[in-house]
């Protein structure tokens, strides 16, 4: 009976050892291939990597360490039953926690992983420190961080993007590396029309759809992208006419191009294409975007540190205004 006891105890602290690691990232030593299942040893206890959490292609030799996510640890008579994965998204959210300080420490949040097991994984990140790039901090100098999570997936691609509460920025940077000419983001409906040039098509909806399909899951929006001929051709991107608008402040020369528009239901509106060169030249632009609902802002000739600036000044504004401030560095 004080054996049994004794048994019982030194099980209830291994279960409660290895209960607070839950969600946690580990390094295991491979003890043998049952089936299609694997016996990794994580030093007090084995745990199972069954078929379903193995990323496909990968295999696995006795003795070979490897870093697993554990997913579930269950209390049984015969001791701790440890389920661990390959292929969860939080596997790549805590090795990333373990290279990138920044991450760790709160300054950088990884605010949604969309994941295709050892293939590619998309990753938006978000700076809590207007001082600090947040995706500089992921990919690290000469991408010596980014590429240590990528040796322990095995090749798997990461893409590392800027995280931005206005869904259609933060849609337009989930599906680089296309480029986006408009992103209509219906936030009620979760639901978006994306528009991009011609010979970006393919590149946005990505091989066998995977980019689109990353950036869905990433945004929690239903992405339709369409090229911009075949938006044309659907009227939901029909440009009307085009003119020239003359800015009040005489001082300023350079002007301002207004875009009648007409959405797929009749709805007719406008869009102001600007080109800043200095943050005071953003400021006039407010009641404008108040008018006219959409500014389209190149950047093209401004520095990247004022650029931002200025993007942050009138994505403040269109929010106060129910408005939508699009960005585009070229073209």
């Amino acid at each position: 009976v004080i054996l049994q006891k004794i048994r019982e105890e030194e099980r209830k602290v291994l279960y409660n050892e290895y209960y607070s690691k839950e969600r946690e990232v580990v390094t295991g030593i491979v003890q043998r291939v049952m089936g299609k299942n694997v016996s990794i040893n994580l030093g007090k206890a084995d745990a199972v990597l069954s078929e379903n959490e193995q990323v496909k292609g990968e295999t696995f030799q006795p003795t070979e360490r490897i870093k697993v996510y554990i997913l579930e640890v269950k209390d049984t008579p015969k001791g701790p039953r440890i389920l661990v994965s390959r292929t969860h998204p939080g596997l790549v959210k805590r090795l990333f926690e373990s290279e990138v300080a920044e991450v760790k420490d709160g300054t950088v949040e990884i605010k949604s992983i969309a994941r295709e097991a050892g293939s590619r994984t998309k990753i938006a990140v978000w700076s809590n420190d207007p001082d600090v790039d947040a995706v500089g901090a992921c990919v690290g100098m000469n991408g010596a961080r980014v590429n240590a999570v990528v040796e322990e997936l095995r090749g798997e691609k990461i893409d590392i993007i800027n995280w931005d509460e206005n869904p259609a920025i933060l849609i337009e940077n989930a599906l680089s590396p296309a480029k986006v000419i408009a992103v209509m983001a219906d936030p009620d409906e979760k639901t978006a029309l994306v528009v991009v040039p011609d010979y970006q098509l393919s590149l946005a909806i990505g091989k066998e759809g995977q980019n689109a399909r990353l950036a869905a899951r990433l945004t929690g929006f239903k992405i339709d992208i369409k090229s911009e001929t075949q938006a044309r051709e659907a009227g939901d991107f029909d440009y009307v006419e085009e003119e020239e608008y003359e800015e009040e402040k005489p001082r300023r020369s350079r002007k301002t191009k207004i875009v009648p528009v007409q959405d797929r239901h009749g709805a007719k509106s406008s869009v102001i294409i600007y080109s800043p060169k200095t943050y005071n030249d953003a400021q006039p632009l407010v009641m404008q975007l108040i008018q006219h609902k959409h500014v389209i802002i190149k950047l093209d000739k401004v520095e990247k540190r004022i650029g931002q600036r200025i993007l942050d000044f009138m994505s403040g504004a269109a929010y106060a205004s129910d408005a939508q401030v699009t960005e585009v560095s070229k073209g």
